[in-house]
């Protein structure tokens, strides 16, 4: 199951206790204080990890609890410090206080760290407050609470390139001729229910990650559809390959559909209009494929591939073109 946002709750460890303690040796007379300090709380840490794709791992657990330190005792020992707590995310995941409304964090990269709950202190024993005018204290202090919080988990994958378009339009099958993706394929819309992975070839020694996401519909910025749930995934993305379909199953107009998807891009986040994007009529083995590439040249005056997955033809230059926009994307970043 692939999950891409969950709600926890943590609670860092409690500080523990001082002790009031005084020297009890037989040939010690008046013997002095020697309360031990207690542990510090144990804190959680969220780190993003490798080989962690999906927040699926979370999901069903809902409470996290570091460990509370140790109390202080006699003979001036101090309570050991609670163990942390480390929960492990994959790349790309926000952490945001979910009760706040801000983000902690956002765990962009492999190794990204954030200390989301910081364990209380430890209580001070009877010893700490000794001095040349108080040689008997009676004075100690109790351990802090740790911090507790709510916590929204959410998690835009990190890809080079994008696949998008309309349902249908045969971006599972392109991912998965161009990698060693494997994802649901069907002839009807929304068979993908979430966004999949897959590293592409471009060179002998480059490769890139794709990621295949769920079709847009008309009205996806506003939660239609898969709405809002997968357009935030395009967001990490550095290029797109927008995939045109030739002969819809809805008879609608190929080209009216590419200036649909753009729009929902722009009212989702107009930033996205300004990402580099390649432009590829799929199924070109289809009748027609011809005409709709000309007028998409037409329309945008530029350059418009002609690919199919199923037969090949076109992904050799697909490949060409990815490799020469991220070199561009990345000289200008």
């Amino acid at each position: 199951m692939f999950v891409d946002r969950i709600i926890i709750d943590v609670e860092a460890g409690s500080g523990g206790n001082g002790c009031m303690s005084f020297r009890r040796e037989r040939y010690v007379p008046k013997g002095g204080p020697n309360g031990g300090d207690g542990g510090h709380g144990g804190n959680v840490i969220i780190v993003a990890e490798n080989g962690v794709d999906s927040l699926s791992p979370l999901a069903h657990h809902k409470q996290w609890k570091a460990d509370r330190g140790g109390h202080g005792t006699g003979s001036d020992r101090h309570g050991r410090a609670g163990k942390d707590l480390t929960i492990k995310v994959p790349p790309g995941t926000i952490v945001k206080d979910f009760r706040n409304k801000f983000v902690l964090k956002d765990l962009a990269r492999l190794g990204d760290r954030v200390t989301a709950a910081r364990g209380g202190k430890g209580g001070y024993g009877n010893t700490h407050f000794k001095s040349s005018t108080n040689r008997a204290p009676r004075k100690f202090t109790m351990g802090e609470q740790g911090e507790a919080r709510r916590l929204e988990l959410e998690l835009k994958i990190i890809a080079d390139v994008g696949l998008i378009g309309l349902p249908n339009a045969g971006k599972s099958t392109l991912l998965s001729r161009m990698s060693g993706a494997r994802p649901q394929i069907a002839d009807y819309p929304f068979t993908t229910k979430y966004p999949n992975l897959g590293q592409v070839r471009l060179a002998r020694e480059r490769f890139c990650v794709m990621a295949d996401i769920p079709g847009l519909i008309e009205g996806a910025h506003r939660g239609q559809g898969l709405g809002h749930e997968f357009l935030r995934h395009i967001e990490r993305t550095e290029i797109f390959v927008h995939l045109v379909e030739p002969i819809p199953m809805d008879a609608s107009d190929p080209v009216q559909n590419f200036h649909t998807i753009r729009e929902e891009l722009v009212q989702f986040n107009p930033d996205l209009g300004n990402r580099r994007e390649i432009v590829a009529v799929s199924k070109a083995e289809l009748p027609g494929s011809t005409e709709i590439q000309q007028r998409l040249k037409e329309t945008l005056g530029r350059e418009v591939l002609m690919i199919s997955a199923a037969t090949g033809a076109g992904l050799d230059k697909l490949k060409t073109a990815l490799a020469q926009a991220l070199d561009s994307a990345r000289n200008l970043s």
